[in-house]
């Protein structure tokens, strides 16, 4: 005989069945509405000869826009907000977007207190008592995959994090990425000539990685060491792990005290510091936060030119929630969810397409582009110059003479002008960490190319594999000692 479901179990289970659905259903509608108001509005623009009104109504309709998925990630949250992270970066999406979506991170709706004990009890194997001296109930954040409480462990005099993933978030997030995965498909063959399906795909492989907190673990230990063995003084920091503390859903961590970077303004705002005044004590004060704000970007650049170039395996989401400024300036590294291993060939293609790019050289550029498998098709007439152009566009944070926001699919744009018919999986973190360096530069104010400042380590790479010899690698080594004599004065402003 058959017993009958209890109403409450049925009803979730109903609900769990009909919710990706619901999901889906509301991504599409939300999603066909901004992207043909875009269509609509580019025809009616046409018609407009007055440059300075043309620029009037992109403005409104970014504004519109930025409206609407705002919206949008944030009554879905899940995966839209990281898709939010993406676009709010004030080098890549119009500066209306960048106001709302930045607002979005780290605000995802918190789980109750009340199933965060559950599950550190179900996680851990013991009763929350005897695990824990404290334990703040009202998270320090709340992000799309876990939220992040304080708490100090029985017996112990030092405050720790304890990071707990939100119930039933992985299957909600790979729905999410599965419409995302069909939309970007649709926008390949429609509107924009990039490979856009495999970034989703590699999208899709790195957050699954993310659901498991003991893979996390592994990866901040494996990144510690790096950074300690390869520096007299480590450039970022990495939480030290309590390895007895941590499984799939649950992660307990060293807390690290300091100020989210985004906060930096506010900083100056609180004592007292006016950027627009014209007093010379002011000006001391903004100078000193005009360096620190170069030491931050210094120090993360190093971190990730060493990661990426060096060892190939390397944090991929330096998003601004995800960075800490302590005392003395130290800048701490936080969430390793997404850590990208790359394979020999990869690392030392992107070795040289940096010393392509800061040899400003487009015949290597374009070569590198091929030793890395991706596959273009340009109609352009100066292809070597335009391939350059896409390649600094693409893996290099400076931005080009006079431009102060990139606007990639405009008629301009290299990435308009140049198909990208196959572009690796496995590059989509690397252009991804770029992205949200060169967004934190902007962002400051700093103008800056971390390929000149990655040449030194891209030459370690090449030379201690054998790929530069001969007269090119005897004047590289000559140059070598010089350029680290000057890596102190890499930043360029302006």
């Amino acid at each position: 005989m058959l017993h009958p479901l209890p109403i409450e179990e049925l009803r979730e289970k109903v609900f769990n069945q009909v919710r990706p659905w619901q999901r889906s259903f509301q991504f599409w509608v939300r999603a066909v509405d901004i992207y043909t108001g875009y269509k609509v509005f580019q025809l009616r623009v046409n018609f407009v000869k007055d440059v300075k009104r043309q620029e009037e109504l992109w403005e409104r309709q970014h504004e519109h826009a930025a409206d609407k998925i705002y919206s949008m990630c944030s009554d879905l949250g899940g995966f839209f907000l990281k898709v939010a992270q993406i676009l709010g970066k004030p080098d890549l999406a119009p500066a209306a977007w960048v106001r709302r979506l930045v607002t979005l991170c780290d605000r995802a709706p918190a789980t109750p207190f009340e199933k965060v004990q559950l599950m550190l009890e179900r996680e851990l194997g013991q009763g929350f008592e005897n695990t824990f001296e404290r334990f703040d109930v009202e998270p320090l954040g709340s992000a799309s995959i876990a939220q992040v409480h304080r708490a100090r462990l029985k017996g112990s005099k030092d405050d720790v994090a304890v990071k707990v993933q939100h119930p039933g978030i992985e299957d909600l997030m790979m729905t999410d990425i599965h419409n995302l995965q069909a939309f970007a498909l649709y926008l390949q063959k429609m509107d924009i000539q990039f490979d856009l399906f495999s970034v989703t795909k590699e999208m899709e492989k790195q957050i699954a990685y993310e659901f498991d907190f003991l893979r996390e673990a592994a990866a901040m230990k494996k990144i510690h060491h790096f950074l300690q063995k390869n520096n007299k003084k480590v450039p970022v920091r990495v939480p030290n792990v309590m390895l007895d503390l941590v499984t799939r859903k649950v992660l307990v961590m060293e807390f690290i005290d300091g100020i989210p970077i985004l906060e930096l303004g506010n900083e100056m705002a609180k004592r007292g510091i006016n950027p627009g005044g014209k007093a010379a004590a002011v000006a001391k004060q903004v100078e000193k936060f005009d360096v620190l704000r170069q030491n931050i970007l210094k120090s993360l650049t190093s971190a990730y030119g060493q990661m990426i170039l060096k060892s190939g395996f390397f944090h991929a989401d330096p998003h601004p929630g995800n960075i800490l400024i302590c005392k003395g300036s130290e800048v701490a590294l936080l969430d390793y969810g997404q850590v990208k291993d790359l394979p020999d060939n990869l690392r030392l293609g992107y070795a040289s397409l940096i010393l392509a790019i800061a040899d400003n050289d487009p015949v290597a550029a374009l070569q590198s582009y091929r030793d890395l498998g991706i596959e273009t098709v340009c109609a352009c007439e100066d292809e070597q110059k335009e391939m350059l152009r896409l390649a600094q566009t693409m893996f290099d944070t400076k931005l080009p003479p006079g431009v102060k926001v990139l606007q990639p699919f405009s008629e301009e744009s290299s990435i308009k002008k140049i198909a990208v018919r196959t572009f690796p999986e496995e590059l989509f973190s690397i252009l991804r960490s770029v992205h949200l360096l060169r967004g934190l530069s902007v962002g400051m104010g700093v103008n800056y190319s971390c390929a000149e400042q990655w040449r030194p380590v891209a030459e370690e790479a090449l030379l201690a594999a054998g790929r530069l010899k001969g007269r090119d690698a005897a004047r590289r080594r000559g140059v070598l000692q010089r350029i680290f004599r000057l890596m102190d004065n890499w930043i360029h402003t302006g």
